[in-house]
Parts: structure tokens; C-alpha cells; sequence
């Protein structure tokens, strides 16, 4: 490959995270070359579907049919409202492969562990849809994920938002982050419950590791998603959109990082 590797870094943010979609869309059809993605949550799910091999298309379709009821359900469980255990059966449903070593490309998923607090990288090896269901397990609101060594595992936004770090970690030499929280969220107002503060802690908490990872990125797009609540799934079009015109307005930027580069000018 004569040419530096480029690396996906893509955040959280629930239903803003289909904007993710929209920017890998861009790049595609602006021939950007895309190495390895590292994921964080929605951030997870997005990279996942697209690192196994499923066409933009087909992402955009899923995207638009998407609803929260595909991937949860009540529970009975003390450590949680839902399971968002159908989060894997619609994943099993779609993905052409579902382990890491079948993947197309280089895909790293960030979880909590909550009981220690720290981030565990997915990677390499493993069950794809699990990863991507405990990256996307928000604490409280989901019952925790167990994984085979009896960790507690929890959404990988709490220490990893904005993963630029794991996607060197993959080899990259370009690291393009994608934050979609980074817009904030306009809708907001004060809180006025316990279940308002809550919700606003866990902003907060992400946009603080989010901007611990940002410097260390080549290029953040920031796509313009603000006035989007989190649950919005039905707004797919306009975050597809969205998505779409934050990263066209740096293609040139990155082509230009690309060409740059130490080892695109060896080649």
C-alpha cells in the first residue's frame, strides 16, 4: 500500500450516530480510503455494519427501518428498566459475518467495565454483535452485559466517546474522529427531574472524554446535529444528511493530509 492508512474514530450518541453513516458515504464517493474503524456505542454499531462488509446502501436502508424496539425490551432484572438484548438478534439478522477475524476491515469496539470503571477494547477476535450490544448498553436504563469472564459490561461512550486512540492502536496513520455530540444539544433545557439531572450528567461526562481524545486526532467533522434528540431515530434522512455535508466540507482537507504524509511522499 503506497500510501498512509486512514482510521475511522466515531462517538457515541444514540440516534445521532446514523449522521456516521452519512460520512462514511461521502468518503466513499470521494475515493478516501478507510483502514480501520474504531467504535464507541452507536459509534460501534455504524463502524460494525459497515466494517462487515454490508454496502452504504444497505446501511441507509437499516438505518431508516431502525426503532428502539429492535433492539429492547422491559425487564425484570434489579440492575436495570430493559434488556437490549435484541440488539444481537437484529445484528445476527444482518450482518454478513459476525465474528472479529471475518470482518472486511480492522474494527475496534470500546466497553466499560463497570465494576473497575476502565475501558476494554473488542477487537481481533470475538463475537461481533455482543461487542456491539455491550458498547451500546447504557447503564441503568439497560441491564448490564455479561461477558464470558463474568465482567459487567456497559457503554464504552463513559470512558471512550471518542475512541482516536484505539484506532491508531489498529495501525492507522491518519486518524479522521467523528464526533456527534460535539454539536451539543440545543433541545435541552434545565432539568427539572432526577431523571433530567441524570441525563444531563451523562452528557456532560461524554463530552469531557470526548474532548480528552480530540486533540490527538488528524481531522474531527462535526456534524451539525444539535437540535436532534437522542431518540430521534425517525429523523434518519436529515442525520444522513447531515452526516454527509459536515465530512464533504473536508474531503479536501484529508485528501490533502493524505497526500502529505511522510509515507504517501516515500511511495
Amino acid at each position: 500500500m503506497n500510501r498512509p492508512s486512514v482510521g475511522l474514530a466515531l462517538s457515541g450518541g444514540a440516534a445521532r450516530g446514523i449522521a456516521h453513516v452519512g460520512v462514511l458515504r461521502a468518503l466513499e464517493e470521494n475515493a478516501i480510503p478507510i483502514d480501520a474503524i474504531a467504535g464507541a456505542s452507536a459509534g460501534a454499531l455504524m463502524g460494525g455494519l459497515y466494517a462487515s462488509g454490508l454496502t452504504i446502501s444497505q446501511i441507509e436502508e437499516l438505518a431508516r427501518q431502525f426503532r428502539w424496539r429492535h433492539t429492547a425490551r422491559f425487564s425484570f432484572s434489579r440492575l436495570g428498566l430493559q434488556s437490549n438484548a435484541r440488539m444481537e438478534t437484529f445484528l445476527r439478522a444482518h450482518l454478513p459475518v459476525t465474528r472479529f477475524e471475518e470482518l472486511k476491515i480492522p474494527f475496534a469496539v470500546m466497553v466499560t467495565d463497570l465494576r473497575r470503571g476502565t475501558p476494554i477494547v473488542l477487537r481481533d477476535t470475538g463475537d461481533v454483535p455482543f461487542a456491539i450490544r455491550a458498547s451500546a448498553c447504557l447503564p441503568a436504563l439497560y441491564v448490564p452485559c455479561r461477558d464470558e469472564q463474568g465482567r459487567m459490561l456497559v457503554d464504552g461512550g463513559l470512558v471512550a466517546n471518542l475512541p482516536i486512540s484505539y484506532a491508531r492502536d489498529l495501525g492507522a496513520d491518519i486518524i479522521i474522529g467523528v464526533d456527534v455530540g460535539a454539536d451539543g444539544a440545543r433541545f435541552m433545557e434545565a432539568p427539572r427531574t432526577a431523571l433530567g439531572v441524570l441525563t444531563q450528567t451523562f452528557v456532560a461526562v461524554e463530552r469531557i472524554v470526548s474532548n480528552q481524545e480530540s486533540a490527538k486526532a488528524d481531522l474531527i467533522i462535526i456534524p451539525k446535529v444539535g437540535h436532534i434528540r437522542w431518540d430521534e431515530t425517525r429523523r434518519a434522512d436529515e442525520l444522513l444528511q447531515a452526516g454527509y455535508d459536515a465530512a464533504i466540507e473536508y474531503i479536501d482537507d484529508i485528501k490533502r493530509l493524505i497526500a502529505r504524509h511522510p509515507l504517501a511522499r516515500t511511495a
